[in-house]
């Protein structure tokens, strides 16, 4: 494994912060280097370019950052601080030349995380309901235009769904079997094709929304108030579409922890909400959909050179059950 980046090294001093700390942690993902120290959380981007999203220049990275705290804040208020500048003296918010950005959050309670909490069999029904609540009451105030609209079209659905294929193309006999690529591939094409009314009727009837992008299980913590945190900020089209959709990544979630039972719950108490009826429709295309982009995102973390052989083995592995959960819905 490469040695991390100087700076990058700095960072785990707990001198390089602006608050008293007793140890810094690293952890990371594909796009970034998350610091962990005692009350905070302060999220670095790494120098990437995967095709639909650019991280390769500090203005990038600066104007990124800036759009993750503003997003965030319309489901996680409380948690998103502030943007700092990392130093040429290795501090965050110190002296001399920036070298970098991070978001500052504060630290939300591990034990409190859905994903934990459904490890630990402790999620019961009426959380999933509440969850299903804001939700509903967040995509009603989300905003909606007709440049939003268009990516409900067919031709935006088939775009995103065509970039997924490509980009998952070489790790056919690594990460997933030929036979299943196929499938999923002819799957897809065939209900786009075959509901062009149902995608327009979604459009005229604004159910497509600037919306969270990224809504599983690690993403939602049930603090004071109910917190949906670490949205996608990196590129528009990945947040702009149908409420469906969104609905379907959590229920898909549901489904990976063993716990179909939570997920129709979420689902039905999101449609009580929302009077959304024709969701039902769309829900195993989009279970599909976003399972088959979470596994396209654990290739790419397979692909990351800092993850340590063990990390890349998860991601290996991660990568695999959601192909064959993508499979389940077809």
């Amino acid at each position: 494994m490469p040695e991390l980046p100087e700076l990058i090294q700095a960072l785990l001093s707990p001198k390089a912060y602006p608050e008293p700390t007793k140890k810094v942690e690293l952890r990371q993902t594909q796009m970034s280097y998350v610091f962990l120290t005692d009350d905070y959380a302060y999220k670095i981007k790494k120098p990437v370019d995967f095709g639909f999203l650019d991280y390769t220049t500090l203005e990038k990275r600066q104007h990124y950052c800036q759009k993750e705290i503003e997003l965030n804040r319309r489901l996680c208020p409380k948690a998103y601080l502030g943007v700092l500048p990392v130093t040429s003296d290795k501090r965050l918010g110190g002296r001399g030349k920036v070298e970098e950005y991070a978001v500052k959050m504060r630290r939300l309670p591990q034990e409190a995380m859905l994903d934990f909490l459904l490890e630990q069999k402790r999620v019961k029904p009426e959380m999933m309901t509440a969850v299903a609540a804001r939700l509903a009451e967040f995509h009603n105030k989300a905003a909606t235009s007709q440049t939003i609209s268009a990516f409900g079209s067919t031709e935006a659905i088939t775009k995103n769904a065509e970039e997924n294929f490509t980009q998952t193309e070489k790790y056919i006999g690594v990460t997933l079997i030929w036979r299943t690529y196929q499938r999923l591939k002819v799957y897809t094409e065939g209900f786009i094709k075959n509901n062009g009314s149902l995608f327009q009727k979604r459009i005229d009837e604004g159910r497509i929304r600037d919306c969270h992008g990224d809504l599983h299980a690690a993403h939602i913590c049930f603090c004071q108030d109910i917190c949906i945190y670490d949205c996608i900020e990196f590129n528009d089209r990945f947040r702009y579409g149908d409420v469906a959709s969104e609905v379907a990544f959590l229920a898909m979630d549901l489904d990976r922890y063993g716990r179909p039972e939570l997920s129709q719950g979420f689902v039905d108490a999101y449609i009580e909400k929302s009077g959304d009826e024709d969701l039902k429709k769309l829900l195993n295309f989009y279970k599909c959909y976003r399972a088959y982009v979470r596994g396209k995102i654990a290739c790419f973390q397979y692909d990351d050179p800092y993850l340590t052989t063990g990390e890349k083995e998860q991601a290996l592995n991660n990568a695999r059950s959601y192909f064959v959960l993508a499979d389940s819905y077809i």
